[in-house]
């Protein structure tokens, strides 16, 4: 286990800078939009290159931040059924949930983009609008999303068994929308709390 470990260590680490990373394509794609918006609006011109960079980048960002959102137990779920659970349980329901319906999804996904990613690089394959990129960079992008998340699962699954077995603290413990609003509220309450003292220290 040990070892297993490591490698989960490894992945979360390399997902955690691509995820951070992935960050600055959102900027990018904001800044050439403004300038797609300003140019179109003042010169009265566009280039569809320059709005396919746009979606490029958003896509981009997309993917490459999945694996680094699932590290951090940030995915979307139904909290009706999991949120009243036990930890325990929450760590089950999650060992399942990686093993039986994420793990086969992202296999079968990296299976079916690898081809489809090749066939766009080997013909050459453009946009099919005027003055396009292009598409194999998207492609790959895609593939390179879904690998990263098929090893983030792979680590997912690696820890949630080592915190089952208590070997290892509880990486990102779960935290309701409730259960957060009113940790957050009583935050509020002792920083004001905390205000009002020094306010009346000070007199």
């Amino acid at each position: 286990m040990t070892a297993l470990l490591a490698l989960s260590r490894g992945i979360d680490w390399l997902n955690e800078r691509i995820g951070r990373s992935a960050i600055w394509l959102i900027l990018a794609a904001i800044l050439i939009s403004a300038v797609n918006a300003v140019v179109r609006k003042l010169l009265n011109t566009s280039s569809n290159a320059w709005l396919e960079v746009q979606w490029y980048l958003y896509g981009g960002a997309f993917m490459l931040a999945a694996a680094y959102t699932l590290k951090h137990n940030e995915h979307v779920r139904i909290d009706i059924f999991y949120a009243s659970r036990s930890r325990r349980t929450q760590h089950w329901i999650d060992l399942f949930g990686h093993v039986l319906f994420l793990m086969p999804f992202v296999a079968i996904m990296v299976w079916m983009l690898v081809p489809y990613a090749l066939q766009a690089w080997r013909s050459g394959q453009v946009s099919t609008n005027a003055g396009g990129l292009v598409i194999w960079p998207a492609r790959f992008i895609l593939v390179a999303g879904f690998v990263l998340l098929l090893i983030q699962g792979i680590s997912e699954i690696i820890k949630k068994i080592a915190v089952i077995r208590g070997l290892i603290p509880d990486p990102a413990p779960f935290l309701s929308q409730h259960a957060a609003a009113v940790r957050d509220a009583a935050a509020a309450v002792e920083a004001d709390r905390d205000e009002s003292g020094q306010k009346d220290a000070a007199r």
